[in-house]
């Protein structure tokens, strides 16, 4: 028997396992999303796919519970897909490797998926039993969560015919969510001029690594370095001092997740190499002291490479460095109206060259709408102001809190009645699909649970096993507990 089959409840473990079976990468869920519908098929229910690829799956209600209020249990069915550069893993072919560590379940060395595979397993663990009381039930599977939210955008009105939402993508045991941040993401392009390297140049490659990374919305708090910024801040001041001119520059791979590993490409005179050298182990030293508590095995490594034969001009080196320092990254500002919340924030999280083409990715998040568009402005202001071509795309709403929610209240009570204790009604610094889901469903009573889920959208990606257990007893209990139509 694996190690998770033996864990409870022991059918969402199960299902969760299989579901790190079969690759779901976002935009990539063809595999799961035929899984699931084939899975729900042989137990005799309803399933549906819309055009965008969201998975609807109806399910009666147990006997005496006719006259509840219909409820919507939803999941995305994507994973963030993160791994450490020096690791195999192909996302696309190769499954998750769950294990036990502890109290916890983690992957071995990629992202673990519980966000939001526990929630989709707890889900088809819910359809799945024959001896869970609950009213009409109906699960909403979304596509492309992590990537742009395709699946929510693309809910049409109609599929549905609940009017309470359990959205189970929360990632922290005793708290509940009412709402959450919306957010936009910025591309800013820089078209690079290029030219023959000079004679007497030495070429080089320098990497960092070792940092933590995470999501960019829930850790972003947390004080985790951006490699994005820290090699920019680096490159900037190599190339105030030393002239090196730069022939690629890479870094992060998801908008949505903070930085964990950069590097860049680049040529130096070769008079100059040794006090460079000198200059990183100077800069690697200063930012382990400073970084030491949150950040403790970061790591600089130069080595040197083929023979470059054309380089960037440094008029268009220095544009986009000085653009890159001064983009505003991690917190912006904290709510006034909710202690320990983070009201607005910036991701610095993805930097490709490709050719004579350098494209920086950016995320904000806020609560407020007027708190994103002022940071939006910010980002833009700054790339504009260095040449840069800047968009911004896909744009979804916060979800606003209902202090009236039936459903809060009956969340609030069971908790207190099972566990003995009132949870945190909480405000989630994140994109969950909550926002979006008002548009097609306007009337909507909605609440975010989950168990608790530690550094997500990281290889770190872990899940603790009791919370599990209290989440699914939460689940299963509030199930019972839904009032009357």
């Amino acid at each position: 028997m694996s190690q998770l089959s033996q864990l409870q409840p022991n059918k969402l473990w199960q299902i969760f396992e299989k579901i790190c079976s079969i690759p779901h990468p976002s935009k990539h869920e063809q595999r799961i999303s035929a899984w699931i519908q084939s899975w729900a098929k042989e137990l005799g229910l309803s399933v549906k796919e819309d055009a965008v690829g969201n998975l609807f799956i109806k399910k009666d209600a147990t006997p005496g519970m006719e006259d509840r209020r219909g409820v919507i249990l939803q999941a995305h069915m994507d994973m963030v897909p993160q791994k450490n550069a020096s690791t195999e893993h192909d996302f696309l072919t190769d499954p998750i490797q769950p294990y036990v560590d502890g109290d916890w379940v983690t992957a071995t060395d990629t992202t673990l998926g519980a966000d939001n595979g526990i929630g989709l397993a707890s889900a088809m663990a819910v359809l799945a039993s024959d001896n869970i009381e609950h009213g009409p039930l109906e699960v909403l599977v979304t596509i492309d969560e992590e990537a742009g939210m395709t699946g929510a955008f693309g809910l049409e009105a109609g599929w549905l015919d609940g009017d309470i939402l359990i959205n189970t993508d929360s990632e922290q045991e005793g708290e509940v969510y009412m709402g959450c941040a919306g957010g936009i993401d910025g591309s800013a392009t820089f078209k690079l001029e290029t030219m023959t390297v000079p004679k007497n140049y030495l070429s080089f490659n320098l990497a960092l690594s070792g940092l933590k990374g995470g999501h960019s919305g829930v850790d972003i708090h947390t004080g985790r370095a951006n490699a994005n910024k820290l090699i920019t801040r680096l490159l900037l001041e190599a190339t105030n001092k030393f002239g090196i001119q730069l022939t690629e520059l890479n870094g992060g791979s998801l908008r949505n997740a903070i930085p964990r590993e950069a590097n860049a490409s680049f040529v130096v005179e070769e008079s100059k190499v040794e006090a460079l050298k000198a200059l990183i182990v100077e800069h690697l030293s200063t930012i382990k002291t400073s970084l030491s508590s949150v950040e403790p095995d970061i790591e600089m490594t130069l080595i040197s490479p083929e023979t470059f034969d054309t380089c960037w001009q440094l008029e268009s080196q220095l544009q986009v460095l000085r653009a890159l320092n001064a983009c505003t990254n991690g917190v912006i500002r904290m709510s006034d109206d909710i202690e320990g919340i983070v009201e607005t924030s910036s991701n610095l999280g993805v930097l490709r060259t490709k050719g004579t083409t350098f494209n920086a990715l950016v995320l904000i998040r806020s609560l407020h709408d007027d708190g994103r568009d002022d940071a939006q402005t910010m980002v833009q202001s700054t790339f504009e102001l260095a040449g840069a071509k800047i968009e911004f795309s896909g744009a979804y709403p916060g979800w606003k809190p209902d202090t009236s929610s039936a459903i809060m209240q009956v969340v609030r009570d069971t908790y207190q009645s099972i566990f003995n204790k009132l949870p945190e009604i909480m405000v989630i610094h994140a994109g969950l699909e909550c926002g979006l889901f008002k548009t097609a469903y306007p009337n909507w009573d909605m609440v975010s649970i989950g168990p608790t889920i530690k550094f997500p959208h990281s290889p770190d990606e872990k899940v603790e096993i009791a919370t599990v257990e209290q989440y699914w007893q939460l689940l299963t209990a509030v199930l019972g507990n839904i009032p009357t139509k």
